[in-house]
């Protein structure tokens, strides 16, 4: 398999990851029993650098901007793919940093979140893994002349 195809796969993923996330981040099932809980972080206003802000605002904040970076990623993920194999083959240092920070990702949903959140990251760590192992794996290219 070659790196383009994995970094390709991996910005479909990081897509269908952010497209998750951001519909479904905010949803309250009432079995969890948090609605009192939500209802004051959404109703108790206070003042913060000369705005009226919620905990609830915060909240949505955060996870809102959690999204764009997954779809920077996803952007980053098919870039990568479009690279030329010697080009790729140079970024190791931009390769293998994806492929840490979304093993952070996992450890993060490991700790703190659920099953589709860890098996995603956890997806998409591999593929990152494999697209870095792959884009130094792959021989230079052919008959290439010099000046």
């Amino acid at each position: 398999m070659k790196a383009s195809l994995v970094y390709r796969i991996t910005a479909v993923l990081l897509l269908l990851f952010a497209a998750g996330h951001t519909f479904g981040f905010n949803q309250v099932d009432p079995k969890w029993g948090v609605d009192n809980v939500v209802t004051s972080m959404a109703s108790q206003k206070f003042e913060i650098s000369g705005f009226q802000r919620t905990f609830w605002d915060f909240y949505l904040a955060a996870g809102y901007m959690v999204s764009v970076f997954y779809v920077f990623a996803a952007i980053l993920a098919w870039q990568l793919g479009s690279l030329p194999r010697e080009t790729l083959a140079r970024m190791g240092l931009t390769t293998w940093s994806f492929a840490i920070a979304f093993a952070a990702v996992v450890e993060l949903a490991w700790t703190h979140l659920f099953l589709i959140p860890i098996i995603f990251s956890m997806v998409i760590t591999l593929c990152l893994i494999a697209g870095a192992w792959l884009s130094t794996r792959e021989p230079p290219a052919r008959n290439r002349r010099s000046k």
